[in-house]
């Protein structure tokens, strides 16, 4: 599948406001990719997938979960949000015959994040981040940042939105724990 395929299929589903983050996600990954050498193509599809099951019917993502051997039940003790992921992941898979493992982690992981991320990963998850239609108030910060050090773009971001789940009283799903505490480690040796 070519990128433009994937952006395509994702405007088949997506609201306009959405698929126009994803079509900044997918340049974004891609400018990032060239800067630390990942692989262009797999950044791209990953991107232009990331969102696919972002604006499905929370049932329809439930149903995935709960039918899915390979999704963990877990996710339906958390927000909603964290759902279309690794639902997303299983679509494309499913629906497009993905089947390139970074690819799919890229798209699963783009939310929480998770141990021991990938280049392909990191990449996805930091240009989901940082696309230039964010706007809130650590979003300078991580862009700087970006653009020197992959690793600690990802731990800032993963801290800063820990802090901000905290400050909403919202459940932190484990994953995300897990990546900013081997981030911080990897960091400090």
């Amino acid at each position: 599948m070519k990128i433009e395929e994937a952006l395509a299929e994702s405007k088949k589903v997506l609201t306009q406001k959405r698929y126009e983050h994803v079509e900044r996600v997918t340049d974004t990954a891609i400018y990032l990719a060239q800067k630390f050498n990942g692989d262009e193509y797999k950044v791209g599809l990953a991107a232009a997938l990331h969102d696919y099951a972002k604006d499905m019917k929370p049932e329809l993502l439930k149903n995935w979960i709960i039918q899915d051997v390979g999704l963990p039940k877990d996710l339906l003790h958390y927000h909603l949000e964290l759902w279309h992921g690794p639902v997303g992941a299983k679509m494309a898979h499913h629906f497009f015959r993905i089947d390139d493992e970074e690819v799919l982690e890229a798209i699963r992981y783009h939310t929480t994040g998770k141990q021991h991320m990938g280049l392909t990963e990191k990449l996805v998850f930091v240009a989901d981040y940082i696309e230039p239609g964010r706007d809130f108030p650590a979003v300078k910060e991580a862009r700087k940042i970006a653009e020197e050090d992959l690793d600690l773009a990802c731990h800032y971001a993963l801290e800063n939105s820990i802090q901000f789940l905290i400050s909403k009283q919202q459940p932190i799903y484990p994953d995300t724990f897990i990546a900013y505490n081997d981030f911080t480690k990897k960091l400090s040796n």
